[in-house]
């Protein structure tokens, strides 16, 4: 079976992160005022994403997204140039309007169990260090995405597991486990 081309942050392995990684700065792909935003923290989750909501680098299956505290996120240049792509999603996605890069994903549903994480693409930053990604999820969607065939599905999974990344068709269950806790709680079914 042939290697199949997922992702250029994974199709060569996997780069490990640095332990204490600090941050960096992820930019579009502009070449005039490109779209700056600061991130002062490493990502958590970090992880192949097959949805069809996802930024994806051209030629990519899937999409390779982390997530950090809102509180760590700043946009530093040219911010005038982001647009939410869908108001009405849950992650709404703030992409540069010239070039279309998404560069923050954020949940303004407070309710949410994801509510003060900002979801970003770690591929936009030169800085090394970044946290490797764990896993892969909406393994499926990625075919309603464009990204892969049904026939392909299989050696998709097969290239996951070979890079160590469990393939999901749906969130990890560390992540799962976490949403599932939080509607337990608003429910009052589980106590805080």
């Amino acid at each position: 079976m042939a290697t199949i081309a997922l992702h250029p942050a994974l199709d060569n392995g996997i780069t490990p992160g640095t332990a204490g990684f600090a941050g960096g700065t992820l930019t579009c792909h502009c070449t005039k005022d490109p779209v700056s935003v600061r991130i002062d923290s490493n990502v958590a989750h970090n992880h192949a994403c097959g949805c069809s909501k996802c930024w994806k680098p051209k030629g990519a299956a899937v999409a390779v997204v982390g997530v950090v505290p809102r509180d760590k996120v700043t946009i530093t240049a040219n911010g005038d140039k982001l647009k939410v792509i869908d108001a009405t999603a849950a992650i709404q996605r703030h992409a540069c309007s010239v070039c279309g890069v998404h560069l923050i994903g954020r949940i303004e549903n407070t309710a949410h169990p994801f509510y003060g994480l900002d979801f970003v693409h770690v591929e936009l930053s030169k800085e090394k260090g970044w946290a490797a990604p764990e896993f892969a999820a909406f393994v499926s969607s990625a075919i309603e995405a464009g990204g892969l065939r049904p026939d392909q599905m299989d050696a998709a999974r097969a290239r996951f597991k070979e890079l160590k990344m469990e393939p999901y068709d749906c969130l990890s269950p560390v992540l799962m486990d976490a949403i599932a806790t939080h509607v337990a709680k608003a429910k009052g079914v589980l106590k805080a």
